[in-house]
């Protein structure tokens, strides 16, 4: 089994299997004001949002994947904030069974190679091939031009662009292990099932991610060095610079988030939970993938498109550079 067929088994089963079943009793600790709360958790080095309805505090973490252990950020105050919060949401967990998993082994050089007698050029602009030749000009051979698209776009990232998906701490974990300690009630937003997962994968046309792949390109120009000022942006919550970046769309544009299938589920989970969570007494604390947040017509927006009040940093280009000194 190959390096490429492994990474996609990581992602896959990452997403699948979920996390840690996380316990769900209530926290003996007393819950401290809602404003000592909100304050503690801007003094993080993340991107918070506040929203409130009535009785309800949302407090909106905006988390990035791909932050390496040595890179230096201020997590004390995020693990405070959690502590005093009283419930967490998390991301969607999937659920999968053995079936679903052999499955996808059984159908992998489905979803890992493009049909047999193709190439990439056979999907990609001449533009865009040429530019990927240039990039995987050092590879030792030419077997990379038959993987899958989504499959080439994943070591584009990792390879190329500086993307770190080994050794990481991102504000999903920091939150998780302080919500984990205190025993904080943790949801997921929602569930996704083991087969629908699957037959994302194995019924895709092969140019589905061609858009992926040409993000994942412009990535692996920019470099490690555009890996670092996506990192910095977020630390500085400069948001519309971390949505700018590059690898960051291609992150978005990629599988789950860029399934035709999944990621319309993953959205509306969201929003759902969103709406829910403003209804719940007290202080709720979600943490979702930056994008989600901050993307056109995610979940900021469609806050402020239903007249509540955000406080937080701006998520819109144009409006940052109307607010800047």
């Amino acid at each position: 089994m190959n390096s490429h067929i492994l990474a996609l088994l990581a992602l896959v089963l990452g997403l699948s299997l979920g996390a840690p079943a996380l316990s769900q009793e209530v926290s003996a600790t007393p819950v401290t004001t809602v404003d000592e709360v909100v304050v503690t958790a801007r003094r993080t080095d993340a991107p918070i949002w506040e929203v409130r309805r009535g009785g309800s505090t949302l407090i909106l973490v905006g988390a990035i994947s791909g932050v390496p252990r040595d890179v230096e950020w201020r997590p004390e105050a995020l693990e405070a904030a959690t502590r005093r919060a009283q419930r967490i949401l998390f991301p969607q967990e999937g659920r999968a069974s053995v079936a679903d998993v052999l499955r996808l082994i059984w159908r992998i050089r489905t979803v890992a190679t493009l049909p047999k007698g193709t190439t990439t050029a056979d999907y990609l602009a001449p533009e865009v091939q040429a530019r990927l030749d240039a990039v995987m000009a050092d590879q030792r051979n030419d077997s990379w031009r038959t993987n899958s698209l989504m499959i080439l776009s994943m070591d584009l990232m990792s390879d190329k662009a500086g993307y770190e998906r080994g050794r990481t701490r991102n504000a999903t974990d920091v939150i998780k292990k302080a919500a984990r300690d205190a025993r904080i009630p943790v949801l997921p937003v929602g569930t996704v099932r083991g087969d629908e997962i699957v037959d994302s994968l194995i019924t895709a046309p092969p140019a589905t991610y061609a858009t992926c792949l040409e993000t994942a390109l412009s990535a692996a120009e920019a470099g490690p060095e555009g890996a670092a000022l996506r990192i910095a942006a977020w630390k500085a919550r400069r948001v519309s610079d971390v949505m700018a970046q590059p690898l960051e769309q291609a992150l978005g544009l990629c599988w789950p988030w860029g399934d035709p299938e999944i990621a319309p589920l993953l959205r509306r989970q969201w929003a759902d939970a969103v709406q829910t969570a403003l209804g719940e007494p007290g202080v709720t604390m979600a943490v979702a993938q930056l994008r989600v947040l901050a993307e056109p017509d995610g979940v900021l927006d469609q806050l402020a498109a239903k007249g509540y009040e955000i406080e937080g940093p701006e998520w819109k280009a144009d409006l940052a550079e109307a607010t800047a000194p």
